[in-house]
């Protein structure tokens, strides 16, 4: 990942509403959620959803997929995945003992084989 494509994800997740969907999105991996059921759980009307997912998709956060009339949004694990190493990449200066209560703290929040693939 670049500066200019980091930037645009940081950006994207600067507001409230876009930080939630992601989360919330994160939480529902794989399966995904439709635009109006992330607007119910939210309690974010729908038109405002639907400008918070266009913003977080432009930002590559979030892929679309067409089933029926419904369109399900899913958090885009493998850009989350660059987004993380790109903002730690050069941690600790090289001292592995330094960063090893982050990488345990991510390492907990899901196997490996099913985190960000």
């Amino acid at each position: 990942m670049d500066t200019e494509s980091a930037l645009l994800a940081l950006s994207a997740l600067s507001q409230s509403t876009r930080l939630d969907i992601f989360r919330l999105l994160v939480r529902h991996e794989p399966e995904g959620l439709a635009a109006g059921d992330v607007a119910r759980r939210l309690d974010v009307p729908q038109n405002t959803i639907s400008v918070h997912l266009a913003t977080l998709t432009r930002a590559g956060l979030l892929t679309s997929k067409r089933h029926s009339r419904l369109i399900i949004y899913r958090a885009n694990l493998s850009r989350l995945r660059d987004l993380m190493l790109f903002l730690v990449r050069d941690c600790c200066a090289g001292s592995p003992d330094l960063c090893a209560p982050l990488v345990a703290a991510l390492s907990s929040c899901c196997p490996a084989s099913e985190c960000c693939s």
